[in-house]
This record gives structure tokens, C-alpha cells and sequence, in this order.
């Protein structure tokens, strides 16, 4: 099962769509965005989408105008250049985990239910979940919780992780949560949400993959096309909206003498767009949307 997606009229308004053009999802999954896409093109304009989960390829659409590609959007630059295309008129990004990969519980995405520690968003790749918990460095884990899970006492997470493994393997996500059952129960979910999210972030190099994608969007994107990116937490979030600003994730721009500096997009809106109450209240996913786009200068 596949959810709506989350701002879909919103996110496709703000490419303004060219009939003829050339468009670029680049997290297929159910495949409603591209779909609403497909909706606004004419027959000569063409739409590549793509997922690195093999179960987005059940829902691959039957059109001479679409083509799916079973690849992570780190590869957005080059894939599209074994199919001819130098140049796109718009590239959507609808990030994080999909609904899909929640709901199926022996994925291990879930805090809910008891499965495998996975986390693969491409299940054919060999880093999983187990191996983070139980292979990483003490050190290596205590700075995935900080910056990933931005959890205050990620040394201590860590050390209690190293400590447990040393009897018995963590297998299982109900292995993982039981090492910190002490946690008060009004502050389980927030903390075991946090947590998942930075292993899970470390298995995918979903924030190196992310910062990838940015720039070779920039140098696919045609004069005055659009970059729409719809985040669910504030690591993505700040680099999207970083890069939109002045093209890097760290530092300042070079200025010139009158403290300008060369701008790679222009920004459609200076605040995020965000979904409404009803589609809040429609799609729990919403709650932490924030939608970003800009114009290639």
C-alpha cells in the first residue's frame, strides 16, 4: 500500500509544467507524483522516475512517455545521459521513507513492529541496520546518533549498545529497543524515532545521497527550470535550503566588493511551503513536510 503523497497538487503547480517538456521524479515510489505529472504533458513531453526499492517497480506506469529507472537519485546525472537526456525542464524530490516502507514491517523501518534490523531502502545492497549496531566503532555510532539522530547523549547510547553486544547479537528492532526499555514512557516515542531515523540515514547515506542529487541537479536543469524538494526533518531540510540559497551546504559564498554573490537558483517563495490542516489530519507523514523550490538562474 502505497499513501497519497504528501503536497501533490502543490509540489506539481510549482514546476509549471511545460507540455512539451522534460520532467524528473526522482523518488518514484507509488508513483502519484509522477502520475499527476504525466496528467499536465502533452505527447511529445517526456518524464524519467527514479527508485532504488524494487518494490516501486510493481507500480511502474504504462506510458511511451515514462520511463522508470531502478536507481538511487545519487545516480540522477549519468542515468539520465544513457538515455539521451542532457537537460530536464523540472526534477521533483520527494524525500525520506515512503509510506510503503513503513507499512511493510520486516523492512525493520518501523518502530512498531518486531522485524530484522534492515532498514535498506535497497535491499540489494549489503549494509544493513544489523551491521551498524553491531559492527560500528563505539565512536563511529555515538557521532551517527548526534548528527543523525541529533540525541543529546549519544556517547551513552553508544557505550550501552557496545556494552549489551559484547553477550548476545542485536538482531531484531525489539532487541534494540529492549537495551533502553529505561527510557520514561512519555519520551519513547520521540527518542526511538530519533534513533531509528540515524541508523536508518547511515544505511541509506541518505544525507551524502541528498547533497549528490542537489548538485547534479543544478547541472542537468535547464536555464529557468525548477528544483522542488519536499523534506521531513530539519538535516534535509537545511542543506536543501542552504543549497537553494547559494549553492553550498557549508560556509558562505565568495562576495564581490559590494558583498554580492553569484546565485545558482532563485527562490520561489523565501519561507517552505507546508500542508494544510486537512491533508495534516489526512496523512500523519504531512506533519513534518516542508516543500522548497527554486529556479535555475
Amino acid at each position: 500500500m502505497y499513501h497519497n503523497p504528501v503536497l501533490l497538487k502543490q509540489s506539481v503547480d510549482q514546476l509549471a509544467i511545460n507540455p512539451a517538456g522534460i520532467y524528473v521524479d526522482c523518488t518514484f515510489g507509488g508513483g502519484g507524483h509522477s502520475r499527476e505529472i504525466l496528467s499536465r504533458l502533452s505527447d511529445h513531453g517526456r518524464l524519467y522516475a527514479f527508485d532504488q526499492d524494487l518494490d516501486a517497480l510493481a507500480n511502474e506506469i504504462q506510458d511511451s512517455r515514462f520511463t522508470l529507472i531502478n536507481q538511487n537519485f545519487r545516480y540522477l546525472e549519468n542515468s539520465l545521459l544513457l538515455y539521451g537526456v542532457s537537460g530536464a525542464d523540472g526534477i521533483l524530490a520527494d524525500l525520506g521513507v515512503s509510506s510503503h516502507q513503513f507499512d511493510e514491517a520486516e523492512r525493520g523501518f518501523s518502530t512498531r513492529s518486531d522485524a530484522p534490523l534492515d532498514m535498506r531502502m535497497n535491499v540489494m545492497q549489503t549494509l544493513d541496520a544489523r551491521v551498524v549496531v553491531n559492527d560500528y566503532e563505539e565512536e563511529q555510532l555515538a557521532d551517527i546518533f548526534y548528527y543523525y539522530g541529533e540525541l543529546r547523549e549519544a556517547r551513552k547510547l553508544a557505550r550501552e549498545i557496545v556494552h549489551q553486544r559484547k553477550t548476545k547479537r542485536i538482531a531484531t528492532t525489539e532487541d534494540l529497543k529492549n537495551l533502553f526499555s529505561y527510557i520514561p514512557q512519555h519520551k519513547r516515542n520521540k527518542f526511538f524515532a530519533q534513533l531509528f531515523q540515524a541508523i536508518r540515514i547511515e544505511v541509506n547515506q541518505e544525507l551524502e545521497a541528498l547533497k549528490e542529487m542537489l548538485q547534479q541537479a543544478y547541472r542537468v536543469l535547464k536555464p529557468g527550470g525548477r528544483l522542488v524538494v519536499i523534506s521531513y526533518h530539519s538535516l534535509e531540510d537545511r542543506l536543501v535550503k542552504r543549497f537553494l540559497k547559494n549553492g553550498m551546504f557549508e560556509g558562505e559564498p565568495e562576495r564581490d566588493v559590494y558583498g554580492n554573490y553569484e546565485k545558482a537558483f532563485e527562490l520561489l517563495k523565501s519561507k517552505a511551503t507546508v500542508p494544510d490542516e486537512s491533508e495534516i489530519e489526512e496523512n500523519s507523514r504531512a506533519r513534518s513536510a516542508k516543500m522548497r523550490t527554486g529556479i535555475k538562474i
